[in-house]
């Protein structure tokens, strides 16, 4: 007896939706992959940024949760569109950056024409429902820009005149910022550009050379001319830069700061003070922006604090990460110069907070109060998010004299 075994039929092949092999343009687009860890840092950053203001309790407009809500909304932006943003080709910016470096100024000129004053400064201009702060937003403008004309410059890395080139678009855009007057933001264009500059593969000499430029420059700013009678800073911003060398000198004036952010920060113990008499009661200024990390070690001790440098550790592991692993040197130099943004304001902050670097007002990234500076950072990791995804995905990122 035989047996016969007769061929299985087989439905006819539906051709995709597209016309090719596999899965549409807006498939693949959406099927992206993205950095778990990453994500997982920055929203748990900007949770204990929340679950702080709540504790602080300083109420504003007439209710207790204004900052509570207000910093949530902003959160909720920014994680929005830092997942749009980690959607897109970031290569296509390589291509531009003359018009974003306009945009730049363009943007710094225009507060400083019609923004509004606060406390001295012209920081911000003011809208109905927010204020747009420029040079927070600068900050990611400057990052792509710099990376673009590194780029396209590349094959002059080792010469000195495309250095200062690079570094002279960045002072003045730093300078811009500076006379609003932004000290600590001006700061952190200097190390973006020094960040890109050293991701870019520029000799050690030329950066050798900044810094000691920088060196000289910082002592004659604030030793040299001041004890000669010559002011080239204000009086109260020299004060505040050099405080923190002599804390007790004028523990009344500009060294209060400072004493008030340690007394807060040894008063939390190990797992917070339930009293939190320093920033209940508004010893501590500016508890809910500049000095937010002392509300952190007053409201949660030790442990808080603790677990708010471990998320930033965190977020800036998985960064360096993709600096390491980046498809061109144009999404190289973008997470590196969005790492050294971070990194500087985290530890200027904190430093700042426990009295060992100047109050410069620079801002906590994700934790401190702020929309701009929350967009700002979030954006600006959406960037180091494409970065990942293209070379994650292996596609998208063109090589640009040699991948990393």
């Amino acid at each position: 007896m035989s047996t016969t075994v007769r061929a299985a039929k087989v439905p006819p092949a539906v051709a995709p939706a597209d016309g090719g092999g596999g899965p549409g343009p807006l498939a693949r687009f959406m099927r992206l992959p993205i950095d778990p860890l990453l994500l997982l840092a920055a929203v748990g950053i900007g949770v204990c940024s929340v679950v702080t203001l709540k504790e602080i309790g300083n109420g504003a407009a007439g209710s207790a949760s204004y900052y509570v809500v207000r910093q949530s909304v902003y959160l909720a932006i920014g994680v929005a569109l830092m997942l749009v943003v980690s959607r897109f080709d970031y290569s296509v910016l390589r291509n531009y950056p003359r018009p974003i470096y306009a945009f730049l100024l363009l943007s710094l000129l225009a507060v400083r024409a019609v923004g509004s004053s606060a406390n001295g400064s012209v920081r911000a201009i003011q809208f109905p429902l927010f204020s747009f702060q420029a040079s927070e937003i600068g900050k990611v403008l400057l990052i792509l820009s710099l990376s673009g004309f590194f780029v396209e410059r590349l094959r002059f890395v080792r010469d000195r005149r495309n250095t200062a080139l690079l570094l002279a678009l960045t002072v003045v855009a730093a300078l811009l910022v500076m006379i609003q007057p932004d000290i600590g933001s001006s700061l952190v264009y200097l190390v973006i550009a020094v960040a890109i500059l050293f991701i870019g593969g520029v000799p050690g000499r030329h950066l050798a050379t900044l810094l000691g430029l920088a060196a000289v420059v910082a002592s004659l700013v604030l030793v040299a001319a001041p004890a000669a009678g010559v002011h080239l800073l204000k009086r109260y911003q020299e004060e505040r830069l050099t405080a923190f060398l002599h804390p007790t000198r004028n523990a009344q004036k500009q060294g209060y700061q400072q004493q008030m952010s340690q007394i807060a920060i040894g008063s939390g113990g190990r797992t917070g003070s339930k009293a939190a008499t320093q920033t209940a009661l508004n010893f501590v200024p500016e508890a809910h922006t500049d000095f937010i990390f002392a509300s952190v070690g007053e409201r949660f001790g030790f442990v808080g604090a603790a677990v708010v440098l471990s998320l930033f550790a965190l977020l800036i592991w998985r960064i360096l990460r993709v600096v390491t692993m980046a498809r061109d040197l144009f999404g190289a130099t973008i997470a590196g110069g969005v790492v050294a943004m971070v990194l500087f304001q985290l530890s200027i902050n904190v430093g700042m907070t426990v009295g060992i670097s100047p109050i410069t007002g620079i801002p906590l990234p994700l934790m401190s109060y702020g929309g701009s500076s929350v967009v700002s950072t979030m954006l600006a990791l959406g960037l180091v998010q494409a970065v990942y995804a293209r070379a994650r995905a292996g596609g998208g990122g063109r090589a640009v004299g040699g991948a990393i």
